[in-house]
């Protein structure tokens, strides 16, 4: 029995609130369950105002065998933020964006440099997805290939220091499984669109859902995010690199990553994001997961 739970974002005060109304008790500066764990999907860094809190109790949650965390884009880019290239420099260039995104992180753990280092040799640690005989967890992506490759390259499905210095390498099938898997596929937009991120970022890209079919859904059927300017006609296929799609016979799959916003619910029987926005005034959310063959809305539980 295990309860899955959406983007943190160092919003410790409100994870506290959601883990007492999923019935989980502090002990020892602990929470635990009596006959439950957690598995947190990944992005407890960045954004929030008690970062430092937050890891300081997730991982303590993991050490004592009481929660389950994955890799998040946000913490491999904090990897990649801190690694530094051998000619000089960074995995992660220190662009203006990549450190207003990395901010609130830094800035917390402002003179407690080496207990940021422990943090992000702890991040190397996690797993980059999660497995059962009846359910899957993600950060971003699950895509059977990416997965499989994953499986077969990565260390007890885990980042080393010399898969982290591989990954960064563009056009590399590591460097696409990892950004996919972390950060969700992505299409071009119609020639001449674009759209401002919540970052306030210029982008010409949509995030996709990857469990439809996609020879079936139009420009703004297809984007996770609700774009005003996508127009309703049929995608140009040729604009994916694969057609393959997450489809209703697979497991039950859980992830977060895409900011969606009001009510949480679910996109199929099969699919179920967790991420509702908490670092931009929306909802902590998690899924009450027993062992129902068909998720239900009625066990998403959120603050």
């Amino acid at each position: 029995m295990i309860d899955l739970i959406g983007d943190v974002h160092g919003h410790a005060h409100k994870l506290e609130e959601l883990l007492q109304k999923l019935g989980y008790v502090k002990k020892g500066g602990v929470y635990a369950h009596p006959n439950r764990k957690v598995l947190f999907v990944g992005d407890l860094i960045d954004r929030g105002p008690q970062i430092p809190e937050t890891l300081e109790l997730v991982k303590a949650m993991v050490d004592t065998d009481n929660a389950i965390a994955l890799m998040g884009n946000h913490e491999y880019n904090a990897l990649c933020f801190h690694f530094q290239e051998t000619e000089g420099g960074h995995l992660r260039r220190h662009l203006i964006k990549n450190i207003i995104q990395h901010y609130e992180t830094l800035k917390q753990f402002q003179n407690r440099q080496k207990e940021y280092e422990q943090y992000l040799e702890w991040f190397k640690t996690m797993p980059l997805f999660y497995e059962t005989d009846s359910y899957r967890a993600v950060h971003a992506c699950w895509d059977s290939k990416n997965i499989q490759y994953l499986r077969q390259t990565l260390v007890n499905d885990r980042l080393t220091d010399e898969l982290i210095y591989q990954s960064v390498k563009k056009g590399t099938m590591l460097n696409e499984a990892i950004e996919q898997t972390l950060k969700g596929k992505e299409m071009k937009m119609p020639e001449g669109l674009y759209f401002t991120d919540k970052d306030g970022t210029r982008r010409s890209e949509i995030r996709i859902k990857w469990w439809e079919n996609p020879s079936q859904m139009t420009y703004k059927s297809i984007s996770v995010e609700p774009i005003e300017n996508l127009p309703e006609e049929p995608i140009q296929l040729s604009q994916l690199k694969s057609l393959d799609y997450y489809n209703s016979s697979e497991k039950k799959v859980f992830f977060g990553h895409y900011w969606l916003k009001g009510e949480p619910s679910l996109y199929k029987e099969n699919i179920c994001c967790l991420d509702y926005s908490v670092a931009k005034g929306g909802k902590l959310v998690a899924y009450r997961l027993d062992d129902e063959q068909v998720l239900d809305s009625k066990k998403l539980i959120y603050v």
